[in-house]
């Protein structure tokens, strides 16, 4: 965010908002959100597809790190659903974790927007799907309008293809 502040920087994309504790001065575009589908090595899938969600009770699971926000929304929906997974892997990076998941390591989550991309390059297979944990995505900048060109294509982009209005 400093370099957001410094302007070496235009635009910061994230899914979280910025937060107003930062003592900088910045502004959140959204730029849409989706739901969640999970994933794992095409071989596995057929076997966690099968009965889901119901399915994932003591399967292996890659999350995202606890605390983070994808990381709550998914521990909150495998409560909900009496799903306690077993936990092989937490990263902070999430192609490291499609890459364990890739080698059969275990079941992970990525947003629907992109679940084409994620099965054609990492050769998984689809679990399912829930629009119960969403995720969110951001345009942060330091100006309350967009308009740099080069930020603004990147907006308009996400908006009409990634997460196009119905």
């Amino acid at each position: 965010m400093a370099d957001l502040a410094d302007h070496r920087l235009d635009v910061v994309l994230s899914d979280a908002p910025f937060s107003s504790a930062i003592r900088v001065r910045a502004f959140n575009h959204p730029l849409g959100s989706c739901g969640v589908t999970l994933f794992c090595a095409s071989a596995m899938a057929a076997r966690y597809r099968k009965g889901f969600p119901a399915s994932l009770d003591g399967a292996p699971f890659l999350l995202p790190l606890e605390g983070s926000t994808l990381r709550r929304a998914l521990d909150q929906w495998l409560d909900a659903q009496a799903i306690r997974p077993k936990l092989v892997g937490e990263f902070k990076d999430s192609a490291l974790m499609m890459t364990f998941g890739q080698a059969r390591a275990g079941l992970f989550v990525a947003p629907s927007a992109i679940e084409q991309q994620v099965r054609q390059h990492y050769k998984v297979g689809v679990v399912g799907h829930t629009t119960d944990v969403v995720e969110r995505f951001y345009a942060i900048s330091v100006e309350r309008k967009l308009k740099h060109p080069a930020v603004v294509a990147i907006s308009e982009a996400a908006r009409g293809k990634l997460f196009p209005r119905p």
